[in-house]
Formats: structure tokens, C-alpha cells, sequence
């Protein structure tokens, strides 16, 4: 690795590519024959819906993430939602969420007429912890979706004990963290994803393992859920026109799991480089005032969806504007609360009424580029940027 961010910085001239937030035309140029030879196979077979690429790709994720059930849905958000209709709950019911995360975690609590139950979250990995969860646990409550946010595990062990003192399900949303390794204090080692009673991820072209268009999928290691979850992904439907319950449409087709295929033995891979990205970050990015690198459980390893900082004293927005003069994208995941959005005004609630860390880090995270096709020039550019800004303040 270079020595001098700043050097490789000043050597960057505008010939370069510029610099991406996501590289997936990099990616994809990478493995073009085989991805292209994996798409075509598709087309002259005419089995575009559950045909043989859908099902290779359903047994290549159950041995990856060592489950016994995986169901290919449509995305992300309808993996959520199926697991949630799957389990049976009643309007009215609770379902206890983190309030710094995506919308769609809880936005398939609300549209199925559950109360979402927004907690705070822990200000260093940025994810939900028992002690946060429990004060919010009532009578009413069913369920906990633990989100594994930016690729860091949530300390699930205690959450796993917590749910199952109250009898809670847990649905694990593992969108950001797909090949993320928890260790219990057993010693046992599990895959995020299979921590919990379901877990559900998602295939945007973006996340760790993307497809070329939109993609999900369900995981859960009981029988019986297993067996709930495919009826309602389904339409209901055990056996074609015999509709048991109210389901929903919502299949992987055959072409996005041919590119799956391409790119699922690649996933450790494009985890590692992204884990050597963030190393890169963490030493170059040292001891800079007020700015926190993302941290680690010792109990998880951490697949970096996002390498998010957070920059102290309202300079967030400056930092952000001063590395888009340079050529350095960024993103801010998440500026709004979930508590402060329009669409859950009187459908939600806080734990408590209100949630410091969460208010706090809408104000202060940042994301820099982050995929598996970030080269050693790029990362010493981007990290010069970086120090640069906190020499002129």
C-alpha cells in the first residue's frame, strides 16, 4: 500500500476513471463471458420464472449460508414482508425495529397494519442491542428486526436470549450484511442471516452480492416457516389454484438468478476486498479530530456494504461538499430519522420519545466509496481528500 495519501493524491490527474461510489461496470467486465454465456442460456431455454438457474441458485445460497431453507423472492422488501405475513401476526400487533435504518424495514411492518416500535441504536456500530431493545418490550409485542447495518452483525446472542424470554420471533434483516460471520460464546459460528427464526437480504445491483435488476430472498432453518413462507410468496398457494391464505406475487426470475450464480462463488472475494478497502481507510484516516471509523464487534466479522464515518461539530455537510469538488463521491444512509418521516405520523412509535444516538447520527455519518474494484490509487486519493479538508477548517 502507498505510504502517502497525500502523494498519490497530488500524482491523480483527470485522465483517471472517475471515481465511483459503486463500480459495477468494473465488476461486471471482470466475469462479461460468463455472465453473458449464463444470460443467454436463460433465453434460449425459455424457463425465465423458477426455471434450473433459480433452483441452482436457491442450493448454492442454502450451502453459503449454511441453512436448510432458502426462498428466491423479488427483493428485499417483499423478503420483509413475506417473513412478517408468514408469521401469522395481527394488526395492532408490535414488531420492535432499529429507527436509524433504510425505510423498508419498517415499512412493511406498517403496511400490513402491525405497529412499528422505533428503538435507538448502539453510536459506534450503529445497530440495535438488547439493552436498547428490552424497555420497549410490551404486551403486545411479536416480533424484533434486527438490522445488520452498513455489513457490521448485531450482538445477536443476547438478542437471540431477550426473544426468546418473551417469546418474540426474530426476523434478522441481513440486506447489508450477506457473508457476515457471528461467534457465539460457545464457539459456534453462523452466518447472518440464520441467527434468528428468518432472515431476509437483498440482491439491488449495489449490496455485497447484487443482481443486474432487483432481487431477495428468505432463509429460515424451521420446516414448517419454511413451508409458510413459499404459500405466501405464492399467491397461497401450496398446489396451483388451491389458495390457502392471502399471499403475494413475488419470485427471483431466472435471469437475475443466472448472474447470481456468476457472482455467489465470488462473495468471499469481493468481501475480503472490501474489508481491505476499509483497512486502507482505517490506517490513512487515523487520528484525524472528531472523525470515528465504523466499528467492530469481536464477536462479528464486518463485509463493509458501507464504510460510514462519523465527523463531529455540524461539518458533515462541509466535508461532504468539499470532497464533491474533488471528485469524490459520498453518501449521507441515513438524513431523516424513521420517527421523523411523513408516512409513519401516527402509525409508529418511539421506545421513549426521544432517540439520541439516532438524531445525532443523522447529523454526523457519512459514507466514502466502498466496493471490491477500489484500487490502492483511488483509496490514497480519496483518504488525501479526506485530510485535506481537516487541514483548511
Amino acid at each position: 500500500m502507498p505510504t502517502s495519501p497525500d502523494a498519490a493524491g497530488r500524482a491523480r490527474t483527470s485522465a483517471v476513471q472517475p471515481i465511483q461510489m459503486v463500480d459495477l461496470k468494473t465488476q461486471y467486465e471482470q466475469m462479461q463471458e460468463e455472465v453473458d454465456g449464463a444470460v443467454l442460456d436463460v433465453i434460449r431455454s425459455g424457463a425465465f420464472i423458477n426455471g434450473p438457474a433459480v433452483k441452482d441458485f436457491q442450493s448454492g445460497l442454502q450451502d453459503f449460508l449454511r441453512c436448510k431453507h432458502v426462498i428466491p423472492c423479488a427483493n428485499g422488501t417483499d423478503a420483509l414482508q413475506i417473513a412478517l405475513m408468514a408469521l401469522g401476526l395481527k394488526p395492532g400487533d408490535e414488531v420492535i425495529v432499529p429507527a436509524f435504518t433504510y425505510v423498508a424495514s419498517a415499512e412493511v411492518i406498517a403496511l400490513l397494519g402491525l405497529r412499528p416500535v422505533m428503538v435507538d441504536v448502539d453510536p459506534f456500530t450503529f445497530n440495535v442491542t438488547a439493552e436498547l431493545i428490552e424497555p420497549a418490550i410490551t404486551d403486545r409485542t411479536k416480533a424484533i428486526i434486527p438490522v445488520h447495518l452498513f455489513g457490521q452483525s448485531c450482538d445477536m446472542e443476547p438478542i437471540v436470549k431477550l426473544a426468546q424470554r418473551h417469546d418474540l420471533y426474530i426476523v434478522e434483516d441481513n440486506a447489508q450484511a450477506i457473508g457476515a460471520e457471528y461467534t457465539f460464546s460457545d464457539g459456534r459460528v453462523a452466518r447472518t442471516g440464520t441467527l434468528g427464526d428468518i432472515g431476509c437480504t437483498s440482491f439491488y445491483p449495489s449490496k455485497n452480492l447484487g443482481a443486474y435488476g432487483d432481487g431477495g430472498a428468505i432463509n429460515t432453518d424451521d420446516d414448517a416457516l419454511a413451508d409458510r413462507l413459499r404459500t405466501v410468496a405464492n399467491h397461497g398457494q401450496n398446489r396451483r389454484y388451491y389458495h390457502d391464505v392471502v399471499g403475494c406475487n413475488s419470485r427471483l426470475d431466472s435471469v437475475q438468478a443466472a448472474i447470481l450464480n456468476c457472482k455467489l462463488p465470488r462473495l468471499e472475494q469481493y468481501n475480503d476486498r472490501r474489508q481491505a478497502a476499509a483497512r486502507y481507510y482505517d490506517e490513512h484516516l487515523a487520528g484525524l479530530p472528531g472523525l470515528l471509523p465504523p466499528a467492530r464487534l469481536p464477536s462479528s466479522t464486518h463485509v463493509y456494504h458501507q464504510y460510514t464515518l462519523r465527523i463531529d461539530g455540524d461539518r458533515r455537510d462541509a466535508l461532504q461538499q468539499h470532497l464533491q469538488a474533488a471528485g469524490v463521491p459520498s453518501m449521507v444512509y441515513y438524513p431523516v430519522p424513521l420517527y421523523d418521516q411523513n408516512a409513519f405520523r401516527g402509525t409508529a412509535a418511539n421506545a421513549i420519545d426521544f432517540l439520541p444516538v439516532t438524531d445525532t447520527l443523522c447529523k454526523e455519518v457519512i459514507s466514502l466509496p466502498m466496493h471490491s474494484e477500489l484500487e490502492e490509487e483511488t483509496l490514497a486519493y480519496i483518504c488525501a481528500m479526506v485530510r485535506s479538508f481537516f487541514r483548511e477548517v
